[in-house]
Parts: structure tokens; sequence; C-alpha cells
């Protein structure tokens, strides 16, 4: 896992990822997952999973367990279907995000209710700083307002506004950057960052990062995120 002798800025490209082809999914992993194991790339702080999935019309996970993770869906495209042992059922298109609180266990599936166009979206597991809880679900959808030019913040450790509350060590902010708009974020001592490029171009202190590109940052204490060409980013504040 990724800590602190680790470089200030270390680069994951989208092309160096692992990837899974299995048929109704293609799936890229920025940390190692299921048959993809890198040593270098284990998580970074409390994030331990990005998954970069399409899932073609009518695909979908069976329901299959979690505990003591807390797992969110980000949809760049299309829809996506959840049901889960706690009764909860919902559909989440693009721009909304589904988030579960494993705790003690839940069972969940994830459906692309559409037979025929697929859905891309990012599956993120976040480390819980306490196990053993009760598990719960909640949706969100962030407006085309909220991101534009702007770091919305979503999820926060302690559920501020109508942010998702998480168990882990960890805030999250979405974005979408054009033209001449400029993001900066300042990190606090002993925090450290992650950018990922969901979708498009930018610059993230003059790096330019393309779709599926990263940066985890432990220094400088300001990021500036600009040059962005149809870009979408998650930005991720994470403890140690």
């Amino acid at each position: 896992m990724l800590n602190a002798s680790t470089p200030k800025a270390l680069h994951r490209r989208a092309e160096d990822r692992g990837h899974a082809d299995h048929g109704w999914l293609q799936s890229a992993h920025s940390f190692s997952f299921a048959g993809y194991h890198d040593p270098q790339w284990m998580g970074f702080g409390p994030l331990r999973v990005i998954n970069d999935d399409r899932v073609a019309g009518g695909g979908g996970f069976p329901m299959h367990p979690h505990r003591d993770f807390e797992i969110f869906s980000y949809v760049l495209d299309g829809a996506l279907e959840h049901r889960d042992s706690l009764g909860n059922g919902s559909v989440v298109r693009k721009g909304g995000v589904q988030y579960m609180s494993a705790g003690s266990g839940v069972t969940h599936s994830e459906f692309n209710p559409d037979p025929e166009d697929p859905v891309h979206f990012l599956q993120i597991w976040l480390i819980p700083e306490v196990t053993g809880t009760a598990p719960s679900y909640r949706t969100k959808d962030l407006t085309t307002e909220e991101k534009d030019g702007k770091l919305a913040l979503f999820i926060s450790k302690d559920g501020r506004g109508d942010t998702i509350k998480t168990l882990a060590d960890a805030e999250v902010y979405a974005a979408t950057l054009r033209g001449d708009q400029t993001l900066s974020f300042v990190r606090q001592e002993g925090r450290r960052i992650y950018v990922h490029i969901a979708q498009g171009q930018a610059s993230v202190n003059g790096d330019v990062l393309k779709d599926g590109d990263a940066l985890a940052l432990i220094d400088p204490d300001t990021v500036i995120i600009d040059q962005g060409q149809d870009a979408e980013i998650l930005l991720f504040d994470l403890g140690a």
C-alpha cells in the first residue's frame, strides 16, 4: 500500500491499470482487485478500490455479500439498478451516486436495467474506521450546476449539508472542468489527495492527465486543476 515513503506525487496512468474482460463487463482496476495484483497499488490511505466498469445492456452483478467496506458507485453514463438484503431498490442515472455502508454484512446486486445501452460507472471502496456497524444505503444526485467548475462535496465524515456520511476517513468531491475554469484545493497537514480523471482531460499541478489517469499526492499543500477538456473529476481528501 502506498505510504509516507511514497514519492510526493505518483502518477497512475490509465494504460497501466489492471484489466478484466468478462464479456458483459469490461473493468479497469486502479488498485489491486480480484485476479489483478500489484503490490505497489494496494490502496492509498483508506481508498482501496477504484474500478472503471462498463456493463453491457441487461448485464450485471448478481446477489453477492460484502462487509466492513464503504462502497459507492458514481454513474458516468447510462443507468445502474441496485437491490439489497435490506430491502432497498433504486435506479441511479448519469450524475448519480449510490452508497452502501456494508458494516456487519449485506448482500446486494447491481444491474444495467437497459436491455441495449451500456452503463459506465466507477465502483469505489473505502476502508471504514470502525467495523461491525449496522449496514445502510443511500443515493444522491449531483446536478450539472453543482459540479460546473466547482468541487462539489458529496461524501463526508460528518454528513454535513446534504452530503452522504461515511465511516471512512475520507471526503469526496466531484467536478466538471472546461475552458478557462480552475479548481483549487488546499491539502491539510497529514492528509493525502487522490485526483482521478473519470472522463476527458485536465492538468493537475501542471501534469496533464487524461481519461482514467490519476495523481496520488502527499505534497504540496495546494492542488491546482485546470486546462479542462470536457473533464469529469473525482478528488479524494484522505487520512493517512
